[in-house]
């Protein structure tokens, strides 16, 4: 499947076992630029990741829905914009190169330009598309604010961490490291183990 279906999947899923869930996402308002987003941003982007933010469009607000494990709330364009410009304040305001290897899910101990935000955890960390260079370029990082750091890549896309998603919800298999579960009130969590 492709991203459009797996989130629309995804989106199925929610609807019948997590409603709370489900009733937070909300498309996209209107379709984005990519034309000024890709200006913004000095990166091309990638199919996968115009096809997400043409499926989703993030939350109201403040709102947390934690869609993807171990507790991200994806983000629509908007938002992951307005994430991207916070972290380009902390470049500006540093004067800083970002610590990190010139390829695509190599580690890191500051935020690179080249990763596009798309899900939050409502605090600092983020999951993050790298658009560096390279044979992972696309690949899905989990951004750690407290640590200021990258590990390694969690999947290799988003497609990839979408079919994790959706394999785990289906089968009630882990995704990466974590268990879905739905809450009594209709909520995904995801439980670490």
């Amino acid at each position: 499947m492709n991203v459009t279906e797996l989130w629309s999947q995804i989106a199925h899923w929610l609807g019948r076992h997590a409603p709370v869930t489900a009733a937070a996402l909300r498309p996209p308002v209107r379709e984005p630029d990519f034309a000024e987003l890709e200006a913004e941003f000095s990166v091309e982007l990638p199919g996968e990741l115009r096809a997400l933010w043409l499926s989703c469009g993030g939350t109201e607000g403040d709102v947390l829905a934690d869609v993807l494990p171990p507790f991200y709330t994806p983000y629509g364009a908007e938002q992951a914009l307005a994430s991207w410009r916070d972290h380009r304040k902390n470049w500006t305001a540093q004067w800083e190169r970002p610590a990190c290897d010139y390829y695509a899910g190599s580690p890191g101990s500051s935020f690179h330009p080249s990763w596009i935000p798309i899900a939050g955890d409502g605090f600092a960390d983020e999951l993050v598309v790298d658009l560096r260079p390279g044979p992972l370029h696309g690949c899905v990082l989990e951004w750690e604010q407290e640590h200021a750091q990258v590990l390694r890549p969690e999947w290799q896309g988003i497609a990839a961490m979408l079919t994790d998603v959706h394999r785990a919800l289906i089968n009630g298999v882990p995704a990466g490291h974590s268990y879905p579960t739905v809450t009594e009130d209709g909520r995904l969590d995801w439980q670490i183990r």
